[in-house]
């Protein structure tokens, strides 16, 4: 039976009876095999017709009300983790493929968004998401540059794979193609995805050259040799001592018809596959049908963003319908790729990105570890290396505290006053005399308005800085702005110095205050 508990995790979590209870505690019952992977899937935490207890996992478990689970078909002692308990595991204690079957264990429908490199990978991670895809499309777009079309060979994917692992403690799900070639090239496919650090890996019945899911000139091979992928997979997992989770995937439906999917999926599991996936199916009543079949065996979906021919479907209609993984291939290449246009749209228009574009160097130095680097770093200090001036050092107050250092290493480093530092972009001082004495108790503002009305940037810096106003703003390059100070300067009171539209269409304002 399955009985709602509340477990110490801050929230109520179900209490499923199955195998095997998560670590630590180390708990009497013996884990689970190869072998009893088939009973396992008869648990009610991984069965395809509508996950008992109905959760969402998005990193963290969201509570949803109105069904019921259902008991499993045999009963199980150890009850199963909520997220929070997952969140606490050490995957250093473990395989990835186990730390991913501990998710298809975990009650509700999980998202994966689909990386393309390490960064992505990372950023993944720190949204909290349990696991992630790689895309196959994405890395090909982002390392060469072209279409998934079957020109990006195993080594390069492989390659990408194993630094999206090592940069990130998730289980990873590899993109493997169709196993570039027959049963032996899956075998070594397969074999070389474990050693790249892969939990998973998605093996698709499409001929060579293979072509992207949802596009056109699809082909798959027979049903025999797509069954014997799989078939290969499992061997060089065995062969390789690994619990690697294997996801079948026929492009059969667009490629020959909805009963052929149908057919293989069921001709997959039967096989040993871990879990199933057909692409680019067609409606609501498709993606029911196909949860139906099998309905022990997980089922995984995959929300092409904008465009694919598979309806986009929120989480808790995914799990309703019988969905265990859900994959989002495009939403990070796609947001990537049109921040990449809009900056060098801002650039080329003689401006820089809009600050709120873009995350703070700080925040930057975090996200790729410059802190945890230089906290590490210490461990190792020599007497010569100690004597150095000391870099960032990562506490809860670590941005305040460098700054602070930064600025007191650099008043004992430059030792000449600052008015000689300076001088070759400063106008005057506050006690010299001429045009230019009083313009360091001015200030210039510069304003930028979009020709959509929103306003880009609106800042003020002392009027003396003149050098600093290009870097800002490089369209007004060329303008003679000590010239339009000369005859402000003796004004009391703002005045318009500059009001014009760059290339862009964006307008741009400099006020003397």
């Amino acid at each position: 039976m399955v009985s709602p508990s509340v477990v110490g995790c801050g929230e109520t979590a179900f209490s499923l009876l199955r195998s095997p209870p998560p670590p630590p505690p180390p708990s009497p019952s013996p884990s689970p095999s190869l072998a009893s992977l088939s009973s396992l899937r008869s648990s009610a935490s991984v069965t395809g017709s509508p996950p008992s207890p109905s959760r969402i996992h998005l990193g963290r478990s969201i509570e949803r009300g109105g069904l019921h689970p259902k008991p499993p078909r045999k009963p199980f002692r150890p009850a199963i983790a909520c997220s929070g308990d997952y969140a606490s595991w050490n995957p250093a204690a473990e395989s990835p493929a186990r730390a991913l079957r501990r998710v298809l264990e975990l009650p509700g429908i999980h998202q994966g968004p689909a990386c393309f490199d390490a960064l992505s990978a990372k950023l993944v991670e720190r949204a909290g998401f349990d696991y992630c895809f790689t895309s196959g499309f994405s890395i090909s777009a982002a390392r060469l540059g072209l279409p998934d079309t079957g020109l990006i060979s195993y080594g390069e994917m492989v390659d990408q794979g194993q630094q999206i692992t090592s940069a990130v403690s998730i289980p990873v799900i590899g993109d493997a193609d169709n196993g570039y070639g027959n049963a032996m090239n899956v075998k070594r496919t397969v074999k070389g995805y474990i050693k790249a650090g892969f939990a998973g890996l998605l093996l698709e019945d499409q001929v060579s050259p293979k072509a992207c899911g949802h596009t056109r000139d699809r082909k798959v091979v027979s049903r025999e040799e797509a069954v014997m992928r799989i078939k290969a997979a499992l061997d060089a997992r065995k062969e390789s001592g690994s619990d690697i989770v294997i996801i079948a995937r026929t492009d059969s439906r667009q490629a020959i018809s909805l009963g052929e999917s149908l057919w293989r999926s069921r001709a997959f599991a039967d096989a040993g596959a871990d879990v199933l996936f057909i692409d680019a199916l067609a409606s609501k009543e498709e993606m029911k049908a196909f949860c139906e079949i099998s309905p022990s065996v997980p089922k995984m979906a995959n929300m092409l963003e904008g465009g694919g021919k598979t309806p986009i479907l929120n989480p808790l209609e995914l799990e309703e319908i019988g969905y265990k993984l859900v994959a989002y291939p495009l939403s990070l290449i796609r947001v990537s790729i049109r921040a990449m246009q809009d900056s060098l749209a801002a650039i080329k228009g003689g401006r820089i990105p809009p600050p709120g574009s873009m995350p703070s160097f700080e925040d930057m130095k975090e996200i790729l570890g410059f802190n945890t680097y230089y906290e590490e770093e210490k461990r190792y200090a020599t007497p010569t290396t100690s004597q150095l001036p000391s870099r960032g050092v990562s506490t809860e107050y670590s941005t305040s505290q460098r700054t602070q250092e930064d600025t007191e290493q650099r008043s004992q480093v430059l030792q000449a006053p600052i008015v000689e530092v300076i001088n070759p972009t400063y106008y005057g001082t506050e006690s010299s005399r001429g045009p230019f004495s009083g313009l360091w108790s001015r200030i210039l503002r510069i304003k930028i308005t979009g020709r959509d009305g929103l306003e880009r940037l609106d800042l003020r810096i002392p009027a003396g800085l003149l050098d600093n106003i290009t870097n800002i703003v490089p369209a007004i390059a060329g303008v003679n702005i000590k010239e339009l100070l000369d005859d402000a300067s003796a004004e009391v009171g703002g005045k318009l110095l500059l009001d014009f539209k760059d290339t862009m269409g964006d307008r741009i304002q400099i006020f003397l205050e």
